[in-house]
């Protein structure tokens, strides 16, 4: 366990894992979520910049919990981020569909030859791996 201060408040806590902010912090920034999450419930049609004034939440936070998958952009609207491969607009996340499905293939590929069984060659009893 560490103690260092909170990013937002700047006063002192025990910091174990995850973000670097105390648990009032974490509380308030709960309610402020779902207050935004209400409003873009009441008022779909409205931009992120809309919503950041409407709720007083900094537009860098609705975009850190559109990427962490907390809130979406919907279909039909022309808000959106971009995949942090690729570059194309997506609704939700980090990587667009495409990117996440060839990222997973890489890792599926590179797990599968980490755990093939080594090829043993030689002679005798000194024995090489390959």
């Amino acid at each position: 366990m560490e103690v260092m201060n909170c990013s937002r408040c700047k006063r002192l806590f025990n910091w174990v894992t995850g973000e670097k902010i105390c648990s009032n912090c974490k509380k308030e920034l709960e309610e402020k979520f779902q207050e935004v999450k209400q409003y873009i419930k009441d008022n779909p049609g409205n931009n992120i910049n809309e919503v950041a004034e409407a709720c007083d939440v900094p537009v860098k936070q609705i975009k850190k919990w559109v990427r962490e998958e907390r809130l979406t952009f919907t279909d039909d609207s022309l808000v959106g981020l971009t995949c942090e491969r690729c570059g194309v607009m997506i609704h939700s996340g980090k990587f667009c569909a495409q990117c996440a499905g060839n990222l997973e293939n890489s890792l599926n590929g590179l797990y599968q030859a980490a755990h093939q069984a080594p090829k043993k060659t030689g002679a005798g009893k000194m024995r090489f791996l390959e």
